[in-house]
């Protein structure tokens, strides 16, 4: 057993990348460092371990990961340096390469991440500790805290899909997750330690569920029992977005009207490329049920552009669909080639400088969405809860259709939530 008395007072610091799954994650981490007697360091503090929690949903974010670790380890010269999450996963070695760098964390390692910090002594060679993606098995419902207001449940972890062009199912495992009543609990403490607003958040939170022989329906109804909090539902596969869970939310009391539903692409021969599991025209089945039950629910959409086999006439059908249908916001990412994924053999490869035009026409699409929905948005009653952050005289919040709002701050109402008029 290690003794954690030498850890008393001494300094963390953390970083995160990625989604906010990686967020709650690091959360989980800290506490559970601090409990062992470490001290979260403050801005412009040297610390003793720096925590660096990464993403590798793309080569960007991989090179991202890498400045992001280079610059904490000049920061820090002295601390202890440890890498996880999962570009840890995929690349350990490359990591544990990098000067300065100690210790390399897997997926399943991480939750257990203090078990592995013996002493606080730099390393002459940096060790890593991963395990086979098939012997990824850990899963824990755990919740952040780091923000008084908003929440991030994480109630699934890893992958089936095996979609041509990602790298997850290979970095976070196969799907898995706790029982419904493990999972409630959980957001009971939450709740109960002042939590206002709770995410639901996963990897592919829709296959919730399949170890346990229960449903993601069946979590949100058990959820939707608790008093004193309001739930958002992060990106759930449109196939995976039953009929019932969207008239269930259409009538709750606590699950917000707000949806973010990944396309990847408007274009059925594309989507047959990525192997995604459904078509264009059940996408947008989704959305028009969406919004003839919630009419000013906000819709955010993931698209991908430039992946291999996207033709200019196919991309052209992405653009055209997606300027048809009642969304508010697009999620708009440019392919990038990963080592091992099945996109690599489709012949048809997009010239970089073309996926970048084709990222910037959709974000000007998604610029005119957003700016629409705000628009029919003005003049609404709506409910805010405001946050903690403040920028000068200002706060801001969220209504419960994600419409951001602003107005004088007012320490008192930090954590509530107000009816107001848009």
């Amino acid at each position: 057993m290690i003794d954690t008395s030498q850890f008393n007072g001494k300094k963390v610091a953390f970083q995160t990348l990625g989604c906010k799954l990686n967020f709650a994650e690091t959360s989980a981490i800290g506490r559970s460092l601090l409990e062992a007697g470490f001290q979260r360091a403050k801005m412009g503090e040297n610390a003793d371990i720096c925590i660096i929690n990464t993403c590798s949903v793309t080569d960007t974010a991989d090179k991202k990961c890498r400045q992001a670790i280079n610059k904490l380890i000049h920061r820090h010269p002295n601390a202890l340096i440890v890498v996880t999450g999962c570009y840890a996963q995929l690349k350990p070695d490359e990591i544990t390469q990098m000067p300065g760098v100690d210790l390399v964390l897997g997926t399943n390692e991480k939750s257990a991440l203090p078990d592995f910090i013996t002493q606080l002594e730099k390393k002459q060679k940096g060790e890593s500790h991963t395990v086979k993606t098939a012997d990824i098995r850990q899963f824990t419902p755990i919740c952040s805290a780091d923000d008084r207001t908003r929440h991030f449940l994480k109630v699934q972890d890893g992958c089936d899909y095996y979609c041509t062009y990602c790298t997850i199912p290979f970095a976070r495992g196969r799907s898995r997750n706790a029982s419904v009543a493990e999972t409630v609990a959980v957001a009971q403490r939450a709740i109960d330690e002042g939590a206002k607003e709770i995410v639901l958040t996963g990897v592919n939170i829709g296959e919730f569920g399949h170890n346990t022989s229960e449903t993601f329906f069946d979590l949100l109804k058990a959820l939707d029992l608790l008093e004193g909090v309001r739930y958002r539902i992060s990106s759930i596969e449109p196939n995976l977005l039953t009929d019932e869970i969207i008239d269930y939310v259409s009538t709750s009391k606590h699950i917000m009207p707000h949806f973010h539903i990944p396309l990847q692409s408007g274009s059925n021969e594309v989507l047959k490329l990525m192997k995604r599991r459904y078509t264009r025209e059940l996408f947008a089945d989704k959305i028009h049920k969406i919004k003839s039950l919630m009419p000013h629910a906000f819709i955010g959409v993931d698209v991908m552009v430039g992946v291999r086999g996207e033709t200019p006439e196919y991309f052209e059908e992405t653009r055209s669909f997606l300027a048809g249908l009642p969304v508010s916001q697009l999620h708009v990412f440019t392919y990038s080639e990963r080592a091992g994924t099945k996109a690599l053999d489709i012949d048809y490869n997009v010239p970089h400088a073309e996926r970048k035009k084709r990222n910037d026409v959709l974000h000007q699409l998604s610029e005119r969405k957003t700016q629409a929905f705000y628009d029919s948005q003005k003049g609404r009653t709506a409910w805010v809860l405001w946050e903690s952050t403040k920028a000068g005289d200002t706060m801001h919040g969220f209504t419960e259709n994600y419409v951001r709002v602003e107005a004088p701050y007012q320490k008192e109402l930090i954590n509530t939530i107000q009816e107001i008029v848009i």
